[in-house]
């Protein structure tokens, strides 16, 4: 077994690790990536969950089903005469998966760009003597030393208990994306992104889907007139939702899976699916890392323990992403390790917490950033808000999405922008103005006097900042 050392060794590659990686190596270190994530053919399959088995194939699948969709419902008011219109389920996964080797193949890329060494294996804490002694088992082992060391070893799915993961009738996020027929009648426990997300897809491709949620509230962390805004529109798409359902026992059958629940009426019920997603939360992913060998901490959840800067309790060793405290989103993670690398080299790396945007990119999309209303109200801050419906945008009307509205909430005394919410056509991407505004502590006013162009979705941006002072001018 070869030792090899370098300044910076990351253990895993998804977001936060390879962006970590890729600005270490931009910043002058010698740096290794060790990532252990292989394709159906056993290569290298760097990304981790985002790109294997989350957002991007999720996305993929989500923009196939839509073209489905409109095509069987949509086409024929813009002109459009379908016939004989078949889905051909094989090609819209090959294509999923073809999407996914793509990011796949373009993160290998990045790294021989940025001479980056990449180590395809799993990555354990061996030893630790003023460096780090890293191994990495794989197809061949070896031995990495570094002086710091970046883990960004991600999240996996959480099980219900007395119901694993089989991805054959019981799926995780990952047997979600594989299904290889269109269930008759799809289950999917719990209404968060992931949930909704799959829902979403499956019932746009012909499935019946139930949805089964614990929490009384739909969406509790989106503000409250979006959910349920979101909540009426996905109801009409078909998505049947159960809000405060205590879920019992679940049990797979050869062909289907019963899962018996008490509904928010306290009444006992049974339900029978073909297939069963469950997405009920992730876990942090430390399994196998050798934590215990260096005396790495972890918390009570399991995740690694850091402070605001993503340090860990061992010096020169730093975690970012999944596996540690915040939300469990991409872009904050690749925040983090741009922010990470930057510490290393002596520079004063930032993420603001208060700044990173959310997305469910369902049909309508809903995204927002910062507080909401209901958070505004517990705290005692004294606010104004302004919203402007789709139906009143014309660009909107002529895409034939009117779904939905844009939501400004402004401080009442300063009018700077603490929080916007949206439901709607391409939220993921209006989303970003706001951001960019909040980051530069612009007030309501600010966007409400920049001129967007037209016809835009983003009118409706403009014109949500003018509703916080009661001055739309097209609604």
């Amino acid at each position: 077994m070869s030792t090899k050392q370098f300044d910076v060794v990351v253990i895993g590659a998804g977001p936060g690790g390879y962006i970590a990686a890729i600005r270490a190596a931009q910043l002058g270190f010698s740096v290794a990536c060790v990532d252990e994530w292989s394709n159906a053919k056993g290569g290298a399959a760097p990304g981790g969950t985002c790109t294997n088995v989350g957002c991007i194939p999720s996305k993929a699948l989500l923009q196939s089903s839509e073209h489905f969709e409109h095509a069987g419902h949509s086409f024929a008011e813009h002109g459009i005469d379908v016939a004989g219109l078949k889905l051909n389920l094989g090609q819209m996964l090959k294509r999923k998966d073809t999407v996914v080797k793509q990011n796949n193949d373009g993160i290998l890329y990045l790294f021989k760009k940025n001479k980056i060494a990449f180590f395809h294996g799993r990555a354990a804490f061996a030893a630790a003597a003023g460096t780090y002694e890293i191994s990495v088992t794989g197809a061949a082992n070896e031995t990495l030393t570094a002086k710091h060391v970046v883990i960004a070893t991600g999240s996996n799915a959480r099980e219900l208990p007395g119901a694993p993961f089989d991805e054959k009738l019981i799926l995780s996020n990952t047997g979600a994306l594989t299904i290889d027929a269109v269930p008759a009648k799809l289950g999917v426990i719990g209404a968060g992104v992931i949930g909704l997300e799959m829902g979403s897809v499956w019932r746009r491709l012909g499935s019946d889907v139930t949805v089964l949620e614990g929490l009384p509230v739909f969406l509790g962390a989106v503000d409250e007139q979006i959910a349920k805004e979101a909540s009426k529109l996905f109801i009409k798409q078909g998505l049947k939702i159960n809000l405060g359902c205590k879920i019992g026992a679940i049990t797979p059958g050869k062909k289907d899976v019963t899962v018996e629940f008490v509904d928010a009426k306290g009444e006992a019920q049974k339900a029978v699916f073909d297939k069963l997603i469950i997405s009920i939360g992730r876990t942090p992913n430390t399994n196998g890392l050798g934590a215990d060998k260096v005396g790495l901490q972890l918390d009570e959840r399991g995740f690694i323990a850091v402070d605001g800067d993503c340090k860990t309790n061992l010096p020169n060793v730093w975690a970012v992403g999944d596996v540690v405290r915040g939300p469990m989103l991409a872009h904050k993670a690749e925040e983090e390790g741009v922010a990470v690398a930057e510490r290393i080299a002596g520079q004063h790396g930032h993420t603001n917490f208060n700044t990173i945007p959310w997305v469910i990119y369902t049909s309508p999309e809903i995204a927002w950033v910062g507080k909401t209303e209901q958070t505004l109200k517990a705290e005692g801050i004294a606010y104004k808000a302004g919203t402007f419906p789709f139906m009143a945008n014309g660009r909107a009307r002529a895409l034939g999405d009117t779904s939905g509205m844009v939501k400004f909430l402004a401080d009442a005394t300063t009018d700077e922008i603490l929080g916007v919410h949206i439901v709607g056509p391409m939220a993921s991407e209006l989303i970003s103005e706001a951001v960019v505004a909040m980051e530069f502590k612009a007030s309501a006013e600010d966007i409400a006097r920049i001129c967007h162009a037209h016809p835009s979705l983003s009118e409706a941006t403009k014109e949500a900042a003018l509703a916080v002072d009661k001055r739309t001018l097209n609604f």
